[in-house]
């Protein structure tokens, strides 16, 4: 007897017909033999309309109340689910965030998961129940509802499976597996048997949807084994262990044989660059700009810093000023220029200019660690097709630069050709 954890996705959960077939599936699962966890997300769109809500009530909303309105949409799920298992003869309960609970810090809307008790749920499974758990949200120590961001279903997911010491976590979403780009971009792009943690890591976090950052990165704090897999195949289709997903696992895992240069190229939209002019170029002006954007949660990408200039100032004499650069998440665009214009007097800058027609590249890949002329190759392929490249930051096993959006689906395929990841010229 094993236990497992499986997470479906928001399409997966798209109505009445789909939440009966993973029911359908979960119920194959715990005839198996196994202890069954589910995690769920909100049906496909929910979470989105339930922000819209948000922004229209106010742009500058409460995150404190924010979560409490969209933290809804797993909890109709997760309801919906059990009663449909049960329908079909598998006891069934729903567990939700604060009734097991899963214990969060206070960070609304980006919330991280400390402790989960599981005693409750341990006794549920050892009774025979299939416990279904909302993804996406916990409780704070003061006892209010926390969501940890969007996609934290995933890290919901992979957090269950480590505290209940599950044998494998399962993550059903709409694809069947990670490929070395977006087949909808590159329909040569190549389903991966095996990512490491450390790529899906980098590979996640520049853009890559199939999973969330933090997720990942408690997968391999904990070592919980991940596989990622369709939920769309047919109801005779071969149970989850035999399934050719793609398996999250530590590069101990990954022979040799199977390792290459580049893994996969990854792109993001969900960006925006902000420009601070005439910053006084002396100690200390730099952590000015971050230190409100970090009291806000807000996570800074990208940072460049041009060489400083000197200008004359109203005495007669010259200071030194310079322009700093640097990208955050769309989504927190409003309250990042909330936070700078209030710290502007401390700051110094003359003014705050913003760019969200930009979209993130990456390449990423554990063979970087080995091979040089990854950079120099990315910039010559883009270079030879006109793309300019805005700014640049880099990781042992990842390049990323920033380019205009409309040439973001031009530059993935050309750097998946340059690479040699298209499927006819796999090795």
């Amino acid at each position: 007897m094993a236990r497992i954890v499986m997470k479906f996705g928001g399409t997966s959960m798209a109505g009445i017909e789909r939440i009966r077939s993973v029911a359908a599936r979960v119920k194959r699962e715990a005839a198996a033999g196994n202890q069954v966890a589910v995690v769920v997300s909100a049906m496909a769109g929910e979470t989105d309309r339930l922000v819209g809500f948000c922004r229209e009530a106010s742009p500058l909303y409460d995150p404190r109340e924010y979560d409490v309105v969209v933290a809804a949409g797993e909890q109709i799920t997760s309801g919906l689910l059990a009663i449909a298992l049960q329908a079909i003869g598998v006891p069934a309960r729903s567990w939700l965030g604060w009734q097991l609970p899963i214990n969060t810090d206070d960070a609304f809307a980006k919330a991280r998961i400390g402790t989960i008790d599981t005693a409750a749920l341990d006794a549920s499974l050892s009774a025979g129940e299939v416990a279904v758990i909302p993804g996406f949200q916990g409780v704070s120590a003061e006892g209010r509802i926390t969501t940890l961001g969007r996609g934290g279903s995933d890290t919901s997911a992979v957090a269950v499976a480590a505290a209940m010491k599950a044998d494998r976590c399962d993550i059903y979403t709409d694809v069947d597996g990670v490929y070395t780009t977006d087949p909808r971009i590159v329909p040569r792009a190549r389903k991966l048997a095996k990512v490491t943690y450390e790529e899906m890591l980098e590979l996640a976090s520049v853009g890559a949807k199939v999973l969330q950052t933090r997720s990942v990165g408690l997968a391999m704090k904990e070592k919980v084994r991940v596989q990622v897999l369709s939920s769309f195949t047919g109801e005779d289709a071969p149970m989850a262990d035999t399934l050719p997903g793609t398996m999250i696992v530590g590069e101990e895992e990954i022979d040799d044989v199977e390792r290459q240069l580049i893994t996969g190229i990854a792109h993001d939209k969900n960006e925006a660059k902000i420009t601070l002019t005439s910053v006084p170029d002396k100690p200390g002006s730099v952590a000015s700009i971050f230190e409100p954007l970090a009291a806000a949660n807000i996570n800074v990408d990208m940072i460049i810093q041009n060489i400083a200039h000197r200008s004359p100032s109203t005495t007669g004499a010259s200071s030194s000023a310079t322009d700093v650069t640097f990208t955050v998440p769309a989504a927190d665009l409003p309250r990042s220029i909330e936070a700078l214009n209030q710290a502007r007097e401390t700051i110094g800058f003359g003014e705050l200019i913003h760019d969200i027609r930009v979209a993130k590249i990456s390449v990423v890949g554990v063979g970087m660690r080995s091979h040089a002329g990854v950079a120099s190759s990315m910039f010559t392929t883009l270079g030879a097709r006109g793309i300019n490249i805005q700014a640049i930051s880099t990781s042992e096993i990842k390049v990323s630069v920033l380019i205009h959006e409309d040439e973001t689906e031009l530059a993935v395929r050309v750097l998946h050709t340059a690479y040699g990841l298209d499927a006819d010229e796999a090795a």
